[in-house]
This record gives structure tokens, C-alpha cells and sequence, in this order.
């Protein structure tokens, strides 16, 4: 019971964190935020957060984690009523790039993320992302909809553009200006993968 008591005790000690977390890089950037006032604002001791992260960036990448897989399972809610599987991808993708207006993911998923944590292509969060992709052009693949080719590449080359879609929305001066040029291009670029009846193939 003890052991149980404890493991749930580091569960809510971790929520915590990461909660106080995403406000605190939200308000005041990653490299501005300060590990003291964090922890003091949860009643949690700097050692506890050490214990549990690592150090102040494994608290990053906890937070980043979670807003990104938020942001997936918000991208397919927004795609959700889409007529078919491509309608589908293609929303969810334009989804995603729309979501670097937010600007808690701005700051802290497109902003602070590379900055500190590098690639973001390389991140758990991503390869989620990736497989249902992946998925889901397999299928569109076996019934035609769209061209014969590798399905992973397919899926890695398209998640990347949308990734980098966001990336360039969110350090633009004027993201919401930029926002219709960025999506009609993806839509552009993705649409080359479609098949279009009476194509030579």
C-alpha cells in the first residue's frame, strides 16, 4: 500500500510540475523561467524536480510532449468531419500549422523546443504522429487514392512539411498575415501525392 502510496504521490508531484511549467515557459519563455519560483509555486522542493525530470530541459521536454500530443489529438478532432481519408490528412495537417497562432505552443512547442531541445523531427511525441500517418497512406495507397510510393518517406515528408509550416508561422512577425500563403502551399505540396483519375502513372 505504502509503495502504491508514494508512486501515486510522484504522479501528482509530476503533474504538478509540468502544469506550473507550461505556465511559467508560456509566460516568460524556457531560458527566463526560474526552477525556484516553479517549485515553490507547487510546494515542491528544486530536489524533486531534479529527481523527477532530470534537470530544468527534461522538464521541457515532459512539457513539450504533452502540448504535442495535445496538438495531434486536437488536429484530429479538427479534421473529424472531413468526407474522406485524404480530406482527412489534408485537414489535420492544416490543423497542426494553425495551432503556431496558440501562443502557448508558439512560444514553447515551436519556439523553445527546437531552440533548446533540437529537432523536433526527433522528438517521442512525433513518431505517434508519424504511424497514424503512416496508416492511413498505406490504406490510400492499397485503394489508389493517392500514387504508388514508400508510405513511411510519404508519411515522414509530409508531417515534415507541417511541422516546418508551423515552425515558419511561428517565427514570422506577422504570423496571422502568413497563415493563408503557408497552408495554400502545403495544400499544394501534399496534393502531388494524390492520384487524379485519367493520370499516366
Amino acid at each position: 500500500m505504502a509503495v502504491n502510496r508514494r508512486i501515486e504521490a510522484m504522479e501528482e508531484n509530476r503533474a504538478k510540475m509540468i502544469s506550473a511549467a507550461r505556465k511559467a515557459f508560456a509566460e516568460k519563455g524556457f531560458a527566463n523561467a526560474s526552477m525556484d519560483e516553479l517549485t515553490a509555486s507547487v510546494g515542491l522542493t528544486r530536489g524533486a524536480l531534479y529527481h523527477t525530470f532530470g534537470d530544468k530541459k527534461g522538464l521541457l521536454a515532459a512539457v513539450v510532449t504533452q502540448i504535442d500530443s495535445e496538438m495531434a489529438q486536437r488536429a484530429k478532432a479538427a479534421a473529424a468531419t472531413a468526407s474522406d481519408d485524404w480530406e482527412r490528412l489534408l485537414a489535420e495537417g492544416i490543423a497542426y500549422i494553425q495551432m503556431a497562432l496558440d501562443p502557448e505552443v508558439r512560444r514553447i512547442v515551436l519556439l523553445d523546443g527546437p531552440a533548446f531541445l533540437g529537432n523536433p523531427a526527433q522528438w517521442p511525441s512525433q513518431n505517434s504522429c508519424l504511424e497514424s500517418t503512416r496508416q492511413t497512406l498505406t490504406s490510400m495507397i492499397e485503394r489508389k487514392v493517392v500514387k504508388e510510393m514508400d508510405a513511411m518517406a510519404a508519411a515522414h515528408l509530409l508531417n515534415g512539411a507541417a511541422l516546418n509550416a508551423a515552425l515558419l508561422i511561428a517565427a514570422s512577425d506577422a504570423p496571422q498575415k502568413r497563415l493563408p500563403d503557408v497552408i495554400k502551399v502545403f495544400t499544394l505540396l501534399a496534393s502531388g501525392l494524390r492520384n487524379h483519375s485519367g493520370e499516366s502513372h
